[in-house]
């Protein structure tokens, strides 16, 4: 008879026992999640950490004494958790995941938000334990150059924007297309689309060359999403995405296109 795997342990940190509470009664739906502390400040987090050794830490930014981007400064790389920052500030998000945090939750939220930043992390915490698990069964305590270099064991990336006061965190394999309009960006994302006060050119710095490309002078796409790709007589090509928005590919950027495509 197989075990059932045990719950990942998480360590929920928040100066305020209201916050708390709220973290603590949505963990509580989620069977495959367990508390194993609650701290009210961050010295009471840092040893909760390096006692119980939790799997995730749901952590406040701000708080008196030392703050959550502190409790990350003073723990070993060995002992640090899967983080997911939770704050009212939306300024604080490119710290965050700077600090290689893996979700940042805003302050208040909807039931809806927090369900799809505990699924995100559950498909985090999965890669861990396959990771660590096949380190294991190779004796070494290392992964092979194949493995560990595939997107699936890198860290999610993320594009963060600001679109006035709010802050947009939208993971990189969430990104369809984007697309120039004026003064502004718009991202197509799955489920939802963005305009921001950003240069195309500014966005194309901070994604994925290995998978996002220029298709003319107002696009972008990701590679990853493009079903169709077909000539056109005026020599330009038309590419079909994923979710049937048609774009054309001048002959400026064809030849990269290409290039990528037959790469990846």
């Amino acid at each position: 008879m197989i075990a059932a795997p045990r719950p990942w342990r998480v360590v929920i940190v928040d100066d305020e026992p209201p916050a708390r509470q709220t973290l603590r009664l949505l963990l509580g739906r989620e069977k495959d999640f367990a508390i194993a502390a609650e701290c009210g400040h961050g010295e009471e987090a840092i040893g909760a950490v390096l006692r119980d050794r939790p799997d995730a830490m749901f952590l406040d930014v701000r708080m008196p004494g030392v703050d959550g981007f502190a409790v990350l400064r003073r723990l070993p790389a060995d002992a640090m958790p899967a983080i997911v920052f939770v704050t009212a500030y939306d300024r604080y998000a490119p710290q965050a995941f700077e600090q290689h945090a893996i979700e940042y939750l805003l302050k208040p939220f909807t039931d809806e938000r927090f369900a799809a930043v505990v699924d995100h992390l559950r498909g985090r915490l999965r890669e861990r334990t396959y990771a660590a698990c096949l380190a294991a069964a190779l004796g070494d305590g290392a992964l092979p150059a194949a493995l560990a270099d595939t997107p699936a064991r890198q860290d999610r990336r993320q594009l963060v924007i600001r679109d006035g006061t709010r802050t947009h965190v939208i993971p990189h394999d969430e990104i369809v297309w984007i697309e120039a309009e004026d003064y502004y960006v718009r991202v197509h994302a799955r489920g939802r689309r963005v305009l921001a006060r950003e240069s195309l050119r500014t966005l194309a710095a901070a994604l994925d060359p290995a998978v996002f490309a220029r298709v003319h002078r107002s696009a972008i796409v990701n590679t990853r999403a493009i079903t169709s790709l077909e000539p056109l007589a005026s020599g330009d090509q038309r590419l079909l995405l994923n979710e049937g928005t048609v774009l054309r590919v001048s002959r400026t950027h064809r030849a990269a296109l290409l290039r990528l495509l037959q790469n990846g």
